[in-house]
């Protein structure tokens, strides 16, 4: 059996690799750090195994799997820290999770478990069952959303951002920098993960590249051609995209 390991933290990688050294049976392909590389790794490696951290950087594992192309499909562990919803998520056939920090003993349990799935039983109805784990990780995340400070280390220390105080957010290559009332912070966070952490009654994601506080919303701006801009409560003009036009619009009340 061949496995690739995916995670963006080289530590959980590491100790992941180390373990399966121990498995005779499994033989690892390689590793990979975040979603973009993990997807075109799984299509052109087709690994009969992926352990897969579930929130990465650039996308979540979801999403990953959701552009898996290879036939059969790979056996899935997911990696996780939401011990909140785990249990009841991933009591599926074919797929099992590995709760952050886990134990060397429950690692192997699961590595027994695998070695006992053939790659038809985890093949069967692949695409549904990720799209129920989907919506139940949307669901779960969201839910706890309101009590869920956003951490952005600054130099040598890690400050705490209630989201209640954000204005808006805007994505920057790589980064999402957050406006507050009073200050900007940047943090490496694609801006997809960022509204699974935010509560969907105050933030919108009004274009791609930028996510607004419906209650910093100052007022609309009508251009010509149809097209509407936001203007935020420190002035700040943003454009909202025709896709999201519609929908903005109905939650504002227009």
């Amino acid at each position: 059996m061949k496995a690739l390991v995916i995670d963006d933290e080289e530590l959980a990688r590491r100790r992941i690799v180390n373990l399966l050294d121990e498995v005779p049976e499994i033989e690892v392909l390689g590793e990979c750090s975040n979603g973009k590389t993990a997807i075109k790794e799984i299509n052109e490696k087709k690994p009969d195994l992926i352990f897969l951290d579930i929130s990465m950087k650039d996308m979540n594992g979801f999403e990953v799997l959701q552009k898996v192309e290879t036939s059969p499909k790979p056996i899935v562990i997911f990696v996780t820290a939401y011990d909140n919803y785990a249990s009841r998520a991933f009591d599926v056939d074919a797929f099992d999770f590995l709760l952050k920090p886990f134990k060397d003993q429950r690692f192997f349990k699961t590595i027994n478990k695998v070695l006992n799935i053939t790659r038809k039983e985890a093949d069967v109805n692949f695409e549904k069952r990720i799209k129920e784990l989907f919506l139940i990780y949307s669901k779960e995340t969201k839910r706890s959303a309101p009590s869920v400070k956003i951490p952005v280390k600054q130099g040598n220390k890690t400050i705490f951002i209630d989201p209640v105080n954000i204005l808006y957010i805007l994505a920057s290559g790589y980064y999402a920098e957050i406006y507050t009332a009073n200050k900007k912070c940047v943090l490496r966070e694609s801006l997809g993960n960022l509204m699974e952490m935010l509560d969907n009654d105050l933030f919108f994601r009004i274009h791609r590249s930028a996510i607004v506080n419906v209650n910093y919303v100052k007022e609309l701006v009508h251009s010509e051609y149809s097209e509407v801009d936001v203007r935020m409560s420190d002035d700040k003009l943003l454009h909202i995209s025709k896709s999201n036009k519609k929908d903005f619009l109905k939650k504002m009340g227009v």
